[in-house]
C-alpha cells in the first residue's frame, strides 16, 4: 500500500497496529512452545500468519462492541485487550486462565472485553451474531457485532441463513471471512463453486462484494472502519473476505503434508504481515529502535505471563459444576 493511502491513519494508530500483531504472534508462538512442553494439553489451532485481520478489526472497534470467533480465537482474544496471561493460563489449565482453567483453547470468552466467545462448532455461532446485533439494534444502541470464521464455514447452511436474516433486518453485524485458502485438510478452491467463497456469494443477499489482502493491516483497519461506520448508520451487514494464510496445520495434530511445495516458504517469506508492515513502518520515517523496542517489550511481557502461568496452581474441583448452567449450578437438577 502506498503512503497517500495510508496517510490517514496517525502514528500512534500505525505503532498500535504494530505492536498488536507481534504480540499475536509471540503469544501464539509461545503457545505451541508451551504445547510441546506438554504444558498446553489437548489440541488448539493457532492462527500464526493471520495476525493483520485479527489487529486490524480489533483495531477499528470502539470497547462496547461485541466479537464473536471461531476455535482458532486465541488472536481475536488478545487483540481485544486480554491480557496475555489469561490466554496461556487457560491453554495450560491454570486456575489464573481466563475462564479458570474449564473453558480450554476452544471456548475462549470475555464478556468484560467484548468477546462474546469461540465457537468449536463450524458456523455455529453466526446466528447468535445476527441475535446480539438484533438485540442493538432494537434497544437502539451504537455498538455493533464482528462475526469472524474460516472459509470453510462459507459451505454450511448457517452462513448463508445468518447472511439472509441479517440482510432483511438490515442488522448492524459485520462478517469476516478469514480464508487460509484450506478447509481443514481440504483446499476450499476443491469443493466450492466460486473462487472468493465468501466475497462472490455476496451479491446473493444484496451486499457488496468485498475481497482484500487480509496479510496488510492498514488495509484491514479501513475496511473495518468503513463497515463499523456503516453498521453503525443503519445501512446494515457488511461481509468481508481477507485473503490470508495460516503457517501451520489446521490444529496441533496437522503436518499439513497436503500444502505443495514452495507454498508455505512463499507466504512466509513474501506475504508475512508483520514482515510488510515493518518494512513500510521503516519506509515511512520510523526509527528502527523504537521497533526493536516493542518487540522486546512484548517478549518480555510473553515470557513474563508465561511464568505467571507455570506458577499458577490449576483450577479449584469445588468449581467443576459451576458455571455450567443458567443459575451458575448444577442443583437446579436435583
Amino acid at each position: 500500500m502506498t503512503a497517500a493511502v495510508t496517510q490517514d491513519l496517525s502514528t500512534d494508530l500505525r505503532l498500535r497496529l504494530y505492536r498488536l500483531q507481534v504480540e499475536l504472534r509471540e503469544s501464539e508462538q509461545r503457545a505451541y512452545d508451551l504445547f510441546l512442553q506438554n504444558l498446553v494439553k489437548g489440541t488448539s489451532h493457532l492462527s500464526l500468519g493471520q495476525e493483520a485481520v485479527a489487529a486490524g478489526f480489533a483495531a477499528a472497534m470502539e470497547p462496547g462492541d461485541l466479537t464473536f470467533c471461531t476455535y482458532r480465537g486465541h488472536a481475536h482474544t488478545l487483540a481485544r485487550g486480554v491480557p496475555i496471561e489469561k490466554v496461556l493460563g487457560e491453554l495450560m489449565g491454570r486456575d489464573n486462565g481466563l475462564l479458570r482453567g474449564k473453558g480450554g483453547s476452544m471456548h475462549l470468552t470475555s464478556v468484560e472485553r467484548g468477546v462474546m466467545g469461540s465457537y468449536a462448532i463450524v458456523g455455529a455461532h453466526i446466528p447468535i451474531a445476527c441475535g446480539a446485533a438484533w438485540r442493538a439494534q432494537y434497544k437502539g444502541s451504537k455498538d455493533i457485532t464482528v462475526c469472524f470464521f474460516g472459509d470453510g464455514t462459507t459451505n454450511i447452511g448457517a452462513f448463508h441463513e445468518g447472511l439472509n436474516l441479517a440482510a432483511v433486518w438490515k442488522l448492524p453485524v459485520v462478517f469476516v471471512c478469514e480464508n487460509n485458502l484450506y478447509m481443514e485438510y481440504t483446499p476450499i478452491g476443491k469443493v466450492t463453486a466460486v473462487p472468493n467463497p465468501a466475497a462472490d456469494r455476496a451479491s446473493a443477499y444484496g451486499l457488496e462484494s468485498i475481497l482484500i489482502d487480509g496479510q496488510d493491516a492498514d488495509i484491514v483497519y479501513r475496511t473495518a472502519h468503513a463497515a463499523y461506520d456503516k453498521a453503525r448508520s443503519g445501512g446494515g451487514p457488511s461481509l468481508i473476505e481477507c485473503r490470508t494464510y495460516r503457517y501451520s496445520g489446521h490444529s496441533r495434530a496437522d503436518p499439513a503434508k497436503y500444502r505443495p511445495e514452495g507454498e508455505l516458504d512463499f507466504w512466509r517469506g513474501e506475504r508475512d504481515p508483520i514482515r510488510i508492515y515493518r518494512e513500510r513502518l521503516l519506509q515511512a520515517g520510523f526509527d528502527e529502535a523504537a521497533l526493536r523496542e516493542i518487540e522486546d517489550t512484548v517478549r518480555r511481557r510473553v515470557d513474563e505471563a508465561t511464568e505467571i502461568c507455570k506458577a499458577a496452581p490449576p483450577p479449584s474441583p469445588d468449581i467443576l459444576c459451576t458455571d455450567v448452567y443458567a443459575d451458575g449450578g448444577s442443583a437446579w437438577r436435583n
